[in-house]
């Protein structure tokens, strides 16, 4: 059976990448991609070493740090849009997806803290 966020989350990251190929290419948009780019990325590579961590803390801390990723990419998706870098269907679309891996993070790193 697959882990639910290590799916949710590289699938994520699949779509950032594209994302970030479409602003580079067709809106010229180098600074604030590249932003996104990492953040969206980090998730799902942060949560792949959390699920190979040596403890306890490790895995909270990686997830964690995947939460934080998270948090920063929502902030990125929602200057774009306020910028009028992607319109309201993608961004509406994406930020969902965003939205749904907080989520999962937020219950994970709870659950986790109180038994670091």
């Amino acid at each position: 059976m697959q882990n639910i966020i290590v799916v949710k989350s590289k699938d994520f990251a699949i779509r950032i990448v594209k994302l970030y190929k479409y602003l580079n290419e067709n809106k010229k948009e180098y600074v604030l991609s590249k932003q996104l780019l990492k953040s969206g990325t980090s998730i799902g590579a942060n949560v792949k070493e959390a699920i190979r961590g040596q403890s306890k803390p490790d895995f909270y801390a990686k997830m964690n740090i995947a939460l934080k990723e998270a948090s920063e990419t929502e902030y990125w998706l929602e200057i774009l849009k306020e910028t009028e870098y992607i319109d309201d269907v993608s961004f509406e679309n994406i930020y969902a997806d965003c939205q749904e891996i907080l989520k999962i993070l937020m219950s994970i790193t709870k659950t986790q803290k109180s038994d670091v």
